[in-house]
């Protein structure tokens, strides 16, 4: 990626119409297809671990990960696949890990609440991942890839240990038709680490990704449809009994999602939008006992066998009409119908949510852009906010300089788990609260972008900004209070996060390089209580940089991804008497990784992932109640792996 081009990069995520980087009123981050691909990722968490304000946590008794963006945790973290909002259980941002990574185009990161544009969950700020489209003409592209990787110490070709990736695409486009199909295996081995006998400290997982689509474009519109399928298998392996027994669980999961999009431009002042998904969505435990002559047959405990189904549909309407060049207005409706059902479901739920929202945008010359905004809705099962406002600002300071501000309300609907989803098992003991509220937030940010230097071939830019955040009735597990030895989900009254950061970008010549930092505040809930004077946040650093040199007459590149997350503290207390300092602990996080394109169409990619090792890290928290405690070590990665990845492109015109 030149200068220029990194420059002159469109964003699509929350703007009224694509806009380049410097014109937007939203400070956005993006991700771009040649930095995925030298990642040599299977998934997005590879791409996002070393991103700053990013951290994940692991659940090794489900299998699953979830997010964290600027100190705020998943539920508060929106989730989209080309603009449409993707569908999890919970609170737990599962649907990342079921993306195909090979269809990829870039992603673009928000920080800060987007409320007013995308609605509930999007507190923290989002996360919107946007699939390749293809190229205009008539043409046929066939892509393939297989890599294979190490997991940690642990290997086997091709299946088994390690973790292993195929994937092939074709995409046919004739005139002003696109047809275009793909299908991905991801298979991960599992990792034994300091587990003993059949039982694995990283489940296996065995993921299968579809990907259909069609897409018909004409002079002043166009019309799209993609298909989306994940059947995957998480398998838990127990250990053997004194009698040479075992208990195995397989977590299925089936997701199915449709897309339908279209725009028409109507004039050269009015363009409109419509998309539509639908998702359904299921989650099955499969529990299974295996004798000592080696016969399976199906467990009869009761919970053993389950299914939960959650199904959404979702429409968006909009329309951007420019009455000037001084002032335009978007405006737009949202509709969704969420249902699940289950035999740990109480009854079969249904929220309907209904919103309008507009955003107008006013420009004072080239100095000056406002975009205030505000959102209606009405939820059908509680009371929801009657009115989201938001304002967000750029004002330009010098041919270089620009100030970008922002100010939102932002707010998340108690999901349906939340409220209805009862959850029970060996490690696990968590029941719905009908009775939850929405949360919802005020939240404050302000970015100062200078462009240093911008001439052929050299570029420097730097970014310093601020964020302050303040969180009411929070969703959070707790102890429920009719039965202490379960947990349930309940508001939790206040919560804050802050912060400060700064990125620096280089593109000089045949070497691209960042370097940034962020130091993230978090509310201490005992400042406010009776515990003695202790600070109102917690703090913890982050550093990272990545460094891409590309030596172009060879055809290959040299690219190291790098993060340091800072320790993690917080206050605590078990018994409501006591104030304990728990901390986990810092890491480094690194990629390696080496390219070479041999001939037109072969690309050879190797290199080493978590080059520092790490896998579980010190946690000194007394909080060891259960699966949701903070307490015991924290599980991050299953060690330094090797990979070597081989991919074909070949295009006809």
């Amino acid at each position: 990626m030149d200068s220029s081009r990194a420059l002159n990069e469109v964003v699509i995520t929350g703007q009224s119409e694509p806009q380049s980087l410097r014109n937007s009123v939203y400070q956005v981050r993006t991700i771009d297809s040649e930095r995925i691909r030298l990642r040599g990722a299977t998934n997005l968490q590879t791409i996002l671990n070393t991103e700053l304000g990013i951290r994940f946590s692991n659940d090794l008794t489900l299998g699953t990960s979830d997010i964290q963006l600027m100190g705020m945790s998943g539920q508060g973290v929106k989730i989209l696949l080309d603009g449409i909002p993707m569908v999890d259980r919970g609170s737990t941002r599962e649907s990342l890990g079921q993306i195909d990574i090979n269809t990829i185009e870039r992603v673009e990161i928000v920080e800060g609440p987007m409320s007013v544009m995308y609605g509930t969950d999007a507190l923290a700020g989002v996360i919107n991942i946007i699939t390749k489209k293809g190229t205009d003409g008539s043409s046929l592209t066939v892509n393939a890839r297989l890599q294979e990787e190490t997991a940690g110490g642990e290997y086997d070709p091709f299946t088994k240990k390690g973790t292993h990736n195929q994937g092939l695409g074709i995409v046919w486009q004739a005139g002003q038709l696109q047809l275009s199909g793909n299908v991905t295996r991801n298979n991960f081995g599992g990792w034994q680490g300091g587990a003993t006998g059949r039982a694995k400290a990283w489940l296996p997982k065995e993921q299968m990704l579809y990907t259909t689509g069609a897409r018909f474009s004409g002079k002043k519109w166009n019309l799209w449809y993609r298909f989306n399928g994940t059947d995957e298998t998480i398998q838990f392996l127990g250990d053997l009994n004194t009698v040479g027994e075992a208990a195995d669980k397989d977590y299925i999961t089936k997701r199915w999602f449709h897309q339908l999009q279209s725009e028409i431009k109507v004039s050269d002042k009015l363009n409109l939008t419509a998309v539509g998904s639908y998702t359904d969505y299921s989650r099955r435990t499969l529990s299974t006992n295996l004798d000592s002559s080696g016969r399976r047959t199906l467990s009869l405990e009761p919970g053993s066998q389950d299914k939960s189904v959650f199904t959404t549909g979702f429409f968006r309407g909009t329309a951007f009409y420019k009455a000037t060049d001084y002032l335009s207005l978007l405006a737009g409706i949202d509709y969704s119908n969420n249902n699940a059902s289950g035999a740990r479901i109480l009854a079969t739920p249904t929220i309907n949510e209904y919103a309008l929202f507009v955003a107008p945008e006013i420009r004072l010359g080239n100095f000056f852009k406002l975009t205030p905004g505000l959102r209606f809705l009405k939820n059908s099962i509680y009371d929801a906010p009657p009115a989201i406002p938001s304002i967000n600002g750029k004002i330009t300071l010098g041919k270089s300089l620009d100030f970008r501000f922002g100010y939102a309300r932002g707010f998340r609907s108690p999901a349906l788990r939340e409220l209805y989803f009862d959850f029970h098992d060996s490690s696990h003991s968590i029941n719905g609260n009908v009775n939850l509220k929405a949360e919802y937030s005020n939240s404050y940010n302000a970015f100062l972008v200078w462009q240093a230097t911008r001439r052929e071939g050299l570029s420097i830019s730097s970014t310093l900004g601020g964020f302050y955040n303040v969180f009411h009735d929070m969703i959070d597990f707790a102890t429920d209070p009719n039965d202490a030895s379960q947990t349930t989900y309940m508001n939790v009254h206040l919560n804050k996060t802050t912060g400060i950061t700064l990125d620096n970008k280089l593109f000089w010549k045949n070497l691209q390089a960042t370097l940034g930092a962020t130091y993230i505040g978090r509310y201490n809930e005992f400042s406010d209580s009776d515990f003695g004077s202790l600070p109102e946040f917690v703090w913890s650093a982050e550093i990272n940089t990545n460094l891409l040199y590309t030596f172009k007459k060879a055809g290959a590149s040299i690219n190291l991804f790098y993060k340091y997350s800072g320790k993690r503290p917080v206050y605590q207390s078990v018994d409501l008497v006591t104030v304990h300092l728990a901390e986990t602990a810092g890491f480094h996080m690194a990629d390696l990784t080496l390219s070479k394109t041999l001939g037109k169409t072969i690309n050879l990619l190797g290199g080493v992932k978590n080059l520092f090792d790490v896998t579980n890290l010190r946690n000194t928290s007394i909080d060891t109640g259960g699966a949701h405690s903070t307490g015991g070590p924290v599980p991050m990665s299953f060690g330094r792996s090797y990979f070597l990845g081989l991919s074909f492109q070949w295009t006809k015109h």
